[in-house]
């Protein structure tokens, strides 16, 4: 394989686990990603990727430690002799994709992630408590066994039919979506669904309902951050999760940052602009496999490998 022609793949959230990537510190460059993020959290970032699993589900853990243990991930591969035509990330997984790229360098990335998650989780917890019932607070669900063109076009004449805050979020694979809403929203659209001929309808346990409009308040919080960095131009390819397509500028790519938190995560039309790039594999560069679910989901013939660890990197190829 060449090491020069691969593309990283960053996961998002629900990827983390306790204790990720620190198999990777006998690396110079992977103690210099947890030195920067150590001085940026003000905490220990080892102790923060070993927090208890309740505590990394929490989104304001949570994205900052999974982009600790995506950076760690790069950055070892780096050490190993790899280095990326191209990068993408799903959902969170795109602010590493954005340091890959030389769009803004890890200390802002970091800044970035720590100020998204608390916006997220404070809407999320403010979504909750105007429920008064966390039974009844927003969330998502996955819809297995329906096309995401079947999906989308139901949420839109639902939608025509009174039906209000149910959206799609994440276009995971040919197999897979899911969808955001009100907790009424989503307990109507599962009988709805499976009439409609889904094979389940999963409720995520997940803190908010990522990726749709009832987002928006995270938006607000998140945009000084975002503000104040600058954003560059790539010098790789990178895939946005907003359009599924390439960015191109600095520019593009800050815009599409604010646009992240509120719309879909295109997925299936990502994977498709990056199997156009000629490379000659791809490479899970954090942890878990769930983007190696989806690639293979979407019948893809590149390979994929993990790449998430040091025994996943050595027996890369």
């Amino acid at each position: 394989m060449n090491k020069k022609n691969t593309v990283y793949l960053f996961p998002g959230q629900g990827a983390q686990y306790s204790g990720m990537a620190l198999d990777l510190l006998e690396s110079a460059a992977v103690k210099s990603v947890f030195d920067t993020a150590s001085e940026i959290f003000s905490r220990d970032a080892r102790e923060l990727l070993q927090s208890d699993a309740d505590t990394l589900r929490r989104t304001d853990v949570a994205q900052p430690a999974i982009t600790v243990a995506n950076l760690a991930a790069a950055a070892y591969l780096g050490e190993q002799g790899f280095s990326p035509a191209a990068c993408a990330g799903f959902s969170l997984g795109e602010y590493a994709a954005l340091v890959c790229a030389g769009i803004i360098d890890i200390a802002d990335c970091l800044r970035l992630v720590k100020a998204r998650g608390e916006a997220m989780q404070k809407t999320a917890d403010k979504l909750r408590e105007q429920c008064g019932d966390a039974a009844a607070a927003p969330g998502m669900a996955a819809i297995v066994g329906l096309a995401p063109e079947q999906v989308d076009e139901l949420i839109s004449k639902w939608s025509r039919e009174g039906l209000k805050d149910l959206y799609a979020a994440n276009i995971n694979s040919p197999k897979q979506l899911v969808v955001s809403g009100t907790a009424a929203a989503l307990q109507e659209a599962e009988t709805r669904f499976k009439e409609a001929g889904a094979r389940r309808v999963i409720r995520l346990q997940v803190a908010g309902p990522f990726h749709s409009p009832l987002m928006a308040e995270a938006v607000d919080a998140f945009v000084p951050a975002l503000e104040a960095v600058t954003f560059r131009d790539p010098v790789i390819k990178i895939f946005s999760n907003v359009t599924g397509k390439a960015i191109f500028s600095g520019a593009e790519a800050k815009k599409l940052a604010v646009q992240h938190i509120t719309c879909p995560v295109r997925w299936v039309d990502e994977e498709a602009s990056i199997a156009e790039c000629g490379i000659e594999a791809c490479l899970e560069a954090g942890p878990g496999k769930v983007l190696q679910g989806l690639w293979k989901d979407a019948g893809m013939e590149i390979p994929i490998f993990a790449a998430g660890t040091a025994a996943d990197i050595a027996n890369i190829g």
